[in-house]
């Protein structure tokens, strides 16, 4: 194994001293220097041969070689020059590498289309390639990543992300925990999220001042049919939790004062079982799910009427 594939912290420090710079914290720049974990990582992400990887934040690209040698091909981000210039250096030998120099968003709300149109090209090379994302995710960008790419129609399997603990317990929380909203409503009503390990702080270099938690995310194909209109169930939920501690009622009568009346929110509330005095964060993934689809129905009943 050459020692650019050991990422440690020695050698990493001497790399970045023999370059001139240092890690960017504006970038979320924490490298992974513990082989065992990336290893592990992986491992959990069950790579095969017709396997199309999305990696965001090459780094170094200490990661990106391992998953090359077992993946079809890897698509690797990333947007600071200094990083992609030592990636691109470590991972020249691979064939079966895309290296992107870009950021991965293009807004907070809509992956980058140079990202996207790597990605299909790749997964268009053969009828049976499925995507997977597989990174080790800068904090400052690993909400907006894995929520616009469950909002796109790319036919992703799975994925194993190292991510802050905090946002890990976020996308697995249940209702009536302070830490579940949105983000627990919109990937829980199309994965099962599962927290794989809890890391601290000593397998990064630089160190975080938090511990981190490597979570995996599968799609949940039948859950995510019962939505009927996903670009309206986002918003509603994203909407809805932006006032959480009020009445849900009071919420989304005040949402959609334009189409419905509070007559019209009550019978609503009334046929999904759903008590008026109750608060979003009370209510569980399939509760929303179904209230969301009785909204837009009755929306679009009015819209068209």
């Amino acid at each position: 194994m050459k020692a650019a594939d050991r990422q440690t912290r020695s050698y990493l420090m001497e790399l970045f001293e023999q370059h001139g710079f240092h890690p960017r914290t504006d970038l979320g720049q924490n490298f992974l220097i513990d082989l065992n974990i990336i290893d592990y990582i992986v491992d959990q992400a069950r790579l095969e041969p017709n396997d199309v990887v999305l990696e965001v934040g090459a780094g170094t690209g200490g990661m990106t070689g391992f998953l090359a040698q077992q993946a079809a091909a890897v698509v690797s981000v990333e947007i600071d020059s200094n990083m992609y210039g030592l990636a691109k250096r470590t991972t020249a030998r691979y064939d079966n590498v895309c290296l992107l120099h870009i950021d991965a968003l293009k807004t907070k709300n809509r992956l980058s289309p140079e990202l996207l149109e790597a990605v299909e090209e790749k997964l268009a090379e053969a009828p049976d390639r499925r995507l997977k994302l597989v990174a080790n995710l800068p904090y400052s960008v690993a909400t907006p990543v894995v929520s616009n790419l469950v909002a796109t129609d790319l036919p992703w399997k799975q994925m194993v992300i190292t991510i802050q603990e905090e946002l890990g317990l976020r996308m697995a929380s249940r209702p009536g925990r302070k830490d579940y909203g949105a983000l627990s409503v919109w990937l829980q009503a199309q994965c099962r999220v599962k927290i794989l390990k809890r890391v601290g702080p000593n397998v990064f270099w630089p160190r975080p001042k938090v511990n981190s938690a490597i979570v995996r995310l599968v799609p949940d194909v039948n859950r995510q049919q019962t939505i009927h209109d996903r670009a309206f169930f986002h918003d509603f939920v994203r909407r809805l939790f932006q006032q959480r501690r009020k009445l849900m009622r009071s919420v989304i009568v005040g949402m959609y004062r334009k189409q419905l009346s509070k007559l019209d929110i009550d019978t609503i509330l009334a046929d999904a079982n759903l008590a008026d005095r109750l608060r979003a964060e009370q209510i569980n993934v399939r509760g929303l799910i179904d209230l969301s689809n009785r909204i837009g129905a009755a929306i679009g009943a009015d819209v068209s009427g």
